[in-house]
């Protein structure tokens, strides 16, 4: 798909939350939540910012991987206020609330909510581990079990476990879509797309001009995860080991330059459009037709709201 000509790119990129969208510009970060009583709440978000506090972290690759953790630390944290104000309001009853609901909330309170998070993000990185780094080494293994001259082609062995891994993210991506509040956060997702584009292209930030833009960024986080996929391949090609465990573990080791390349490339993408970028992007964009949904005038109106908290007025925000 060809990128929407814009008149001029900014740094400023977002991220959407439950019923809300946070926007992070260069002098100061936002988000924007809608309230279950159809009020927008907009709180400053303190980012860890990294590379800013550390000049090394400047450095070309390493500043992928700083900004790769400020994004998780800083997303998540504005991922969890998030629910809390949407959900502002909507209390459960003591009626609605069982025995052992009583028991925890008596006994530990908000505490608990903090261990399950703890205890979900635990099991969630180790069920990525094991389905995106063991499973596709496993399967080639078995394949090469039957074939025994695979295993003599490094080519064969890092694409296919490549096109496995993207194959699986497709369908956990297309899974996400199945549930409504899943489905919801997608169509912020466009909405924050739409009006960086809207932005960009300097109109209006107005519903009506906002609603016009196309949904698919070349600055998307979900290019830069297809992006970590593809460069992952031809990392594959120079770990000369089949072993399902050592292999996979190298490549958990080598994350950070497989992060660090990833973010360089979106970087490139996001400042220059050309042919050669337009390649790069391509895979991002196409997967953006599945993490982004159009959306309600009601969500565009907390990505404009967001937006403009973090526009700043001196005009540094914009890539020369």
């Amino acid at each position: 798909m060809k990128r929407e000509k814009v008149q001029k790119i900014t740094s400023i990129g977002g991220q959407a939350l439950m019923e809300g969208i946070m926007m992070r510009g260069p002098l100061r970060s936002a988000m924007g939540v809608r309230k279950s009583d159809g009020t927008i709440e907009l709180e400053e978000v303190k980012p860890l910012d990294l590379v800013k506090k550390y000049k090394i972290l400047k450095v070309p690759i390493l500043r992928g991987v700083a900004n790769m953790i400020d994004s998780l630390v800083t997303g998540n944290k504005a991922l969890m206020r998030s629910a809390d104000l949407a959900m502002d309001g909507e209390d459960v009853s003591e009626e609605e609330m069982t025995k052992f609901d009583k028991w925890l909330d008596k006994h530990f309170g908000d505490k608990i909510v903090n261990v399950f998070m703890t205890i979900a993000m635990i099991v969630a990185i180790l069920f990525c581990i094991g389905v995106f780094f063991y499973v596709p080494t496993l399967l080639f293994n078995l394949l090469a079990g039957a074939f025994p001259a695979l295993n003599e082609q490094i080519i064969w062995r890092s694409a296919f476990e490549g096109i496995i891994r993207i194959i699986l993210f497709l369908i956990y991506m297309s899974l996400c879509t199945l549930q409504k509040d899943v489905k919801r956060v997608f169509q912020y997702h466009g909405a924050e797309h739409k009006t960086i584009f809207c932005y960009e292209k300097g109109l209006e930030l107005t519903v009506e001009n906002v609603r016009k833009q196309i949904r698919f960024h070349p600055r998307c986080g979900t290019s830069f995860i297809v992006l970590m996929l593809i460069v992952g391949i031809l990392i594959g090609l120079f770990i000369p080991f089949t072993d399902v465990l050592l292999r996979s573990t190298i490549k958990i080791l080598l994350l950070p330059v497989t992060v660090g390349i990833g973010y360089e490339l979106i970087r490139i993408c996001g400042r220059h459009d050309n042919a050669v970028t337009r390649i790069i992007a391509a895979p991002g964009i196409w997967m953006q037709h599945i993490t982004t949904k159009e959306p309600e005038d009601d969500m565009i109106e907390v990505a404009i709201a967001a937006m403009k908290d973090v526009i700043p007025e001196n005009g540094e925000d914009i890539i020369k």
